[in-house]
């Protein structure tokens, strides 16, 4: 996207950590704009720093992506400061294991609000943003990428809840393909194993962190999907780590 008549930006969820904060840093280092949502208004303005010290515009957006409210302000935020929205990097979530039997209602519904409740609403908002960006790029295209797991393909026993609301957000990527594509909007799902972040830290002492995949395997996945001609359309990415057996995360 690099024939765009704007600056490129991204509008990157649960970027103050992780993946997200890994993703960030990436898009800045190829002088994007880049607007970071998360919760913490201290680890995003530390972020921030980050982002700008690479020469990178950078704007931080505290709130809760499953909040309506602030999916509409976050959408208003990014356009005030950039102007465009090239790509929307759906990064945000959060995971609790236990067994299916029994499993607590509120822990449900906060893995589905996060996971799955918050990109569908900020997608839909963010559709407009989107294909004007397409429209007015020289390549004609505007990406969604958005972090599933190989847990929404796979699942794995006493993740029953996280699996499946990463299974939706799969679905939801190929509705967005199905339904704006012809509008230039496309979308990838990326959806690996166990990454060696503060989320993965739980398994730890089963899965050692030298064995999960790195930060670094899912940024060049998305390099890969910027990257790619305005004909192609690869709507998931499956990583599994090399010690795994198969279909395992």
């Amino acid at each position: 996207m690099s024939g765009a008549l704007h600056a490129p930006s991204a509008l990157v969820t649960g970027g103050s950590r992780g993946i997200g904060r890994g993703i960030a840093l990436c898009l800045a280092k190829r002088g994007w704009g880049v607007t970071i949502a998360a919760r913490g208004v201290e680890a995003l303005e530390a972020r921030v720093r980050d982002l700008t010290s690479l020469g990178s515009s950078a704007i931080a957006v505290a709130g809760d992506v499953s909040d309506d409210l602030h999916v509409t302000d976050l959408i208003e935020r990014h356009l005030d400061a950039f102007g465009g929205l090239d790509a929307l990097v759906l990064a945000a979530g959060v995971g609790s294991a236990g067994p299916l039997a029994g499993y607590q209602a509120r822990r449900l519904d906060r893995q589905i609000d996060v996971n799955f409740r918050g990109p569908f609403l900020l997608t839909a908002a963010a559709l407009p943003s989107l294909r004007a960006t397409a429209q007015r790029n020289d390549s004609g295209v505007a990406r969604v990428i958005a972090l599933s797991s190989l847990e929404g393909l796979h699942p794995e026993s006493g993740l029953a809840a996280y699996g499946a609301t990463k299974a939706a957000l799969i679905s939801l990527v190929n509705s967005i393909n199905t339904e704006e594509r012809g509008n230039g909007v496309m979308a990838t799902a990326i959806a690996p194993g166990y990454v060696d972040t503060e989320m993965s830290d739980w398994i730890s002492d089963v899965i050692p962190k030298a064995s999960m995949l790195s930060v670094d395997d899912i940024t060049r996945c998305v390099e890969l999907i910027l990257d790619l001609s305005p004909q192609a359309l690869l709507p998931q990415i499956v990583l599994s780590r090399r010690e795994a057996a198969t279909y395992q995360a």
